[in-house]
């Protein structure tokens, strides 16, 4: 295999997406470009922790590890990361599959030695078989998924997603790791932005660095009944907002808002004029659509608002860690 070793993280919490978990990672070792491993971070449950290492036991290139820091998805990572051995971590949530050539066009990407990170295209598959009517394109990063308005094909972008994204390991070494108190934390308020943050950090440390997107990268996501409610959405919009106060805090409003700026007064107004014009067409969904993108909108910005407040309160903190190497780096499942 020629091109960069990839490590894949996998970061896991609940026993609840088992089956969830075993295709994530078969998913990886099915790629066409062969991953040199596959980490499986679990957050602070040993149950869940202690069933994977058994399940994995006799395959050497999957590896289970405990979350080393506090617990959440930024800590869970920042554990993968220092125990990853690839030159490339890349990054796969634990209810996704990737398609065979994931980690292909990962790789290709870094053949440019001034690339720092890769991300790729994330599709639903929703748990009702079918997009909700009412639920706009332009939000599916409510569930995690890439959303109308980002760019196609191959191009340069301010920051990747999370969920489908891979890191040169020496942009780790650059900027630190992933900031602890602005993602996900178990099944608590579904904050996010954690790996905007990172991204606007790793090009301030290094100006030169390129950020793309490759929509060809392709994982499928699951999004479970609960998330396809408008009260799922109401939240985590709300949730947003208080994420970004943050990111805004850490790396000023400028670069924290810069692609929202363009988002909220270009694409989401184009969303609501096609809802509008569908519900004219009697369309179905098309003036649920109009009104969701603006309670979406309303909602962020008024967690932002209260975010802001928390900031300036100093009642809202995160910590950004350095990534150090793992003692189990060199060691096997466990």
């Amino acid at each position: 295999m020629s091109g960069p070793g990839v490590s894949v993280v996998i970061c896991v919490y609940t026993e609840d997406r088992w089956e969830d978990i075993l295709a994530a990672v078969a998913s990886v070792r099915a790629q066409a470009y062969p991953a040199l491993e596959t980490l499986l971070v679990v957050d602070h449950n040993q149950a869940l922790l202690d069933r994977l290492a058994k399940e994995y036991k006799e395959t050497p290139e999957v590896r289970v590890l405990a979350n080393a820091g506090p617990r959440g998805l930024s800590a869970g990572r920042n554990t993968g990361i220092a125990a990853s051995r690839g030159e490339v971590v890349a990054f796969l949530d634990d209810d996704a599959v990737a398609e065979r050539d994931w980690l292909k066009y990962f790789a290709e990407g870094y053949d440019d030695p001034r690339v720092m990170a890769v991300g790729g295209r994330t599709e639903p598959i929703w748990a009702s078989g079918r997009r909700p009517d009412w639920f706009p394109e332009e939000f599916d990063w409510v569930v995690g998924c890439t959303y109308r308005g980002l760019p196609g094909g191959r191009t340069k972008v301010r920051n990747v997603l999370g969920g489908n994204a891979s890191f040169r390991r020496t942009a780790f070494d650059v900027a630190g790791g992933f900031a602890t108190g602005i993602g996900r934390d178990g099944d608590r308020l579904p904050l996010g932005c954690e790996e905007t943050e990172l991204c606007i950090r790793l090009t301030r440390a290094r100006p030169d660095a390129v950020l793309l997107i490759d929509d060809r990268a392709v994982i499928h996501h699951r999004v479970p009944g609960p998330r396809e409610r408008f009260r799922y959405f109401r939240t985590r919009t709300y949730a947003e907002g208080l994420s970004k106060a943050l990111v805004a805090r850490s790396v000023g409003a400028d670069k924290g808002l810069e692609s929202e700026r363009r988002y909220t007064t270009r694409v989401l107004p184009a969303g609501v004029a096609r809802g509008l014009r569908d519900a004219l067409l009697a369309r179905p969904g098309g003036a649920g659509r109009a009104g969701a993108i603006v309670a979406g909108v309303l909602t962020a910005a008024g967690g932002y608002v209260v975010g802001s407040v928390r900031v300036r309160r100093g009642g809202a903190t995160y910590a950004v860690a350095g990534i150090e190497e793992s003692p189990g780096a060199e060691g096997g499942t466990g």
